[in-house]
């Protein structure tokens, strides 16, 4: 589809992640065995045939950057088109960082302008869904919209987290309000827009000479486009899609997938998602070892018990261990004798032999409870968990720490443990 320039926005910090998203965007963060979280958006535009793609970086973007390559994997290294990584540079004389989503696009304009689009469609890179953009597309047109908005129905008590939208029998949009403390609607946007480009180009110039905007497309450009009574109509998705920005949500839409049938199909031959991974051998399972309901991927060998958990490559998993409910992301080593439940584990990390990880009683986390007041334990990348130790419930233990080296054994529950 050359009409249709995507551009994916993929600079999020995700604080609501904490320790997961210190040291990468949270686009990059992994997801569902093998994946990282961008990929679903970039698959979608793959099965979707729109091959001009535009992923827009910033913070921490090394990871997300050797991950995306030259889109090789979703078949988006292509001589006309393909895949871009737009960066924040400097103009005129001095960097600039973007300074919020409707800024962003308008600073790569001149990209969008070399494929002279009709549409331009602007998605988020760190949400986890199955979507076709041209049915997307076919709304748009038929309605002659010039600006279209998907969106779900939640439930009005989460509506507050979410652009609300409120719209006529024909899905017009009549109004929208970002993040209002009294939803009047349960129609939310799932930050997926689709625009004429010759309109969006001159909101975007409008809104960047305005000194007063914070230049996002939910509290500036698409209220702006309203107020001048722009075709503006709501595209009402009915399939998965889930917003992975808390840890209790990542957490929880792991353990889906481990589901007999799980509502996001990974299976599907007709919808593939598509990821850069290493390659390696076929799991191993020893004569011992017991797996329950889980998603367990290439590389890794376990012979202790794995009920109910999602484990990415290279996992090891020693005997006599147990890890239940939690998801273990690439090349973490579980020694023999532990017992891990209820938790995120990061990348490269070390659980030595008799340790324990959210066991215990709940403690409220008082450090950082918008965070990690889920119940859930969160170990950072590349930490080292010492032997014996044993880290309670709703715990957070920080990226690159030895606790072995800090004479730590014990850490109850509530607790987020830093190297000083």
């Amino acid at each position: 589809m050359t009409d249709v320039v995507a551009m994916i926005l993929a600079g999020g910090q995700g604080k609501r992640l904490g320790i997961l998203t210190e040291n990468i965007a949270k686009p990059a963060v992994p997801f569902g065995g093998k994946y990282r979280i961008i990929d679903f958006t970039l698959s979608n535009c793959t099965n979707s045939s729109f091959y001009i793609v535009g992923v827009l970086t910033q913070y921490k973007p090394r990871v997300l950057s050797k991950h995306l390559g030259i889109g090789r994997d979703w078949d988006l290294d292509r001589k006309q088109g393909g895949l871009s990584i737009l960066s924040p540079y400097a103009a005129s004389s001095k960097g600039e960082w973007y300074k919020g989503t409707a800024h962003a696009i308008y600073q790569n304009m001149d990209f969008i302008d070399q494929f002279s689009p009709k549409y331009v469609l602007v998605l988020s890179g760190d949400h986890v869904y199955n979507m076709d953009y041209n049915e997307m597309l076919d709304f748009h047109i038929s309605k002659r919209s010039e600006a279209t908005i998907a969106c779900i129905q939640v439930p009005i008590k989460d509506a507050s987290r979410f652009g609300t939208i409120i719209t006529d029998n024909t899905s017009h949009v009549i109004d929208f309000e970002e993040k209002p403390n009294h939803p009047r609607s349960r129609l939310v946007s799932m930050g997926i827009y689709l625009f004429n480009w010759k309109m969006l180009r001159s909101f975007l110039i409008e809104d960047a000479n305005d000194p007063d905007s914070m230049h996002d497309f939910g509290k500036n450009v698409i209220p702006k486009m309203l107020l001048k009574n722009r075709y503006m109509y709501a595209y009402d998705f009915d399939g998965y899609w889930r917003d992975v920005g808390t840890i209790h949500s990542f957490w929880s839409t792991n353990l889906e997938l481990t589901h007999s049938m799980p509502a996001l199909n990974l299976y599907d031959p007709n919808w593939r998602f598509y990821t850069h991974s290493e390659e390696m051998p076929p799991a191993f399972f020893g004569r011992n070892s017991k797996i329950v309901n889980s998603l367990v991927s290439e590389g890794c060998t376990v012979y202790g018990d794995v009920e109910g958990s999602v484990l990415f490559q290279g996992v090891k998993v020693g005997e006599g261990s147990l890890v239940k409910n939690s998801v273990i992301m690439t090349n973490v080593n579980i020694g023999q004798n532990c017992h891990l439940e209820n938790a995120v584990v990061s990348e490269s990390v070390i659980v030595k032999d008799g340790a324990s990880i959210g066991i215990g009683e709940y403690v409220e986390n008082v450090e950082q409870p918008d965070i990690y007041n889920h119940g859930i334990s969160v170990i950072g990348e590349k930490t080292i968990i010492a032997s014996g130790a044993q880290i309670g419930k709703n715990c957070s233990v920080g990226n690159f720490l030895d606790m072995e080296k800090m004479n730590v054994k014990i850490l109850e529950s509530g607790h987020n443990l830093r190297e000083r």
